[in-house]
């Protein structure tokens, strides 16, 4: 087993005189600072994740269409992927399908919904490809559509008047990494077992992470129904916004984070309701760029997945490179103070 090293504080892939390399993964976990890490191939940007049952898990890429199931423990390449782009109803394109910019996911029931950033693109411009709310199952060649991407979830956030006092609209005219753009980055689904609770990384109104209910989202993607949204919720964690999003043990977990990617993550704790949000402090993000978690309820860990998609491999951003089989992201297994 090869240890991953530490250059300059920071988890990296390999290390040497002429700076930071990429060594091949190992497909077994390596302890460093007392953590465990994983290296994950075939994709750099992790941007939401489903637990499947045993250690497998789904994962969606914000600069892709491709869904992958990796195994939690191992790491390595996938077990399985399929590419959704032909399901998504996608506008049409010279070369290849537009990416959707998948940006969070949950598991409910049977089923796990992924959620894209619903923001415009890094220009300002408007992207139509980026309105999807959608659900898959998975099977034995790999996740698979069930119903029909649901495309207007936007209109529903704009017209909501509930939300009105948030400036939804002004926000969604602007560049998702703008001040006060707007962009989705956080989903997981409640305890009710019925409705799923969508979390903002941009904007921040007041200073405060915003999120809202989705009471309906099975009815979204099976009939077409229109998204019926409940009372929003503010929680303040620090002037950050929502990364990812997920019900774990009595608890949600958040990962917080700049609107524009500046500072370093937050790992928070809230048990819902009146109560605070709670940091944890014990939990050093310095060096990952987590977007998105795998907690198995049955597990006594929970595994960060790092967006690993500037992250120099040889020189060159992970995401640029041309030849997947050198992308790959990292999964740190971290134990929470307080889990049962």
């Amino acid at each position: 087993m090869r240890l991953l090293p530490v250059c300059m504080g920071l988890l990296v892939w390999g290390c040497s005189a002429q700076g930071v390399g990429a060594r091949r993964a190992p497909e077994a976990a390596a302890a460093v600072d007392g953590r465990e890490v994983l290296v994950f191939e075939g994709m750099c940007d992790a941007s939401g994740a489903v637990a499947l049952g045993g250690n497998l898990f789904v994962v969606g890429d914000d600069e892709d269409n491709i869904l992958r199931v990796y195994d939690a423990r191992r790491g390595g390449p996938p077990v399985r992927s399929v590419d959704l782009s032909p399901d998504l109803q996608l506008p049409a394109a010279k070369k290849k399908a537009p990416e959707t910019d998948i940006e969070a996911a949950t598991g409910l029931g049977s089923l796990s919904f992924w959620l894209t950033s619903h923001g415009r693109n890094s220009s300002g411009k408007k992207a139509p490809s980026r309105l999807r709310f959608f659900a898959t199952e998975d099977a034995e060649a790999g996740p698979r559509l069930v119903g029909r991407p649901y495309t207007r979830l936007l209109d529903d956030l704009l017209a909501a008047p509930r939300l009105a006092r948030f400036g939804l609209e002004a926000a969604e005219t602007k560049a998702p990494k703008a001040p006060g753009g707007l962009n989705i980055e956080g989903m997981t689904a409640m305890p009710d077992g019925r409705s799923i609770l969508v979390g903002f990384r941009s904007p921040v109104p007041e200073g405060k992470a915003l999120l809202v209910p989705l009471l309906n989202p099975v009815a979204l993607v099976e009939e077409g129904a229109r998204a019926r949204l409940g009372e929003p919720v503010q929680l303040d964690l620090g002037g950050l916004g929502i990364r990812s999003l997920s019900w774990w043990r009595g608890r949600y977990l958040i990962i917080s984070g700049g609107t524009a990617g500046e500072g370093t993550s937050r790992l928070f704790t809230w048990r819902g309701g009146e109560d605070a949000p709670v940091s944890v402090e014990s939990v050093d993000l310095a060096g990952l760029n987590p977007e998105a978690f795998f907690t198995p309820e049955d597990a006594e860990e929970i595994l960060l997945l790092s967006d690993d998609g500037t992250a120099p491999v040889d020189g060159v951003a992970c995401k640029r490179l041309k030849d997947a089989s050198r992308k790959r992201f990292r999964g740190v297994w971290v134990r929470l103070p307080g889990t049962p």
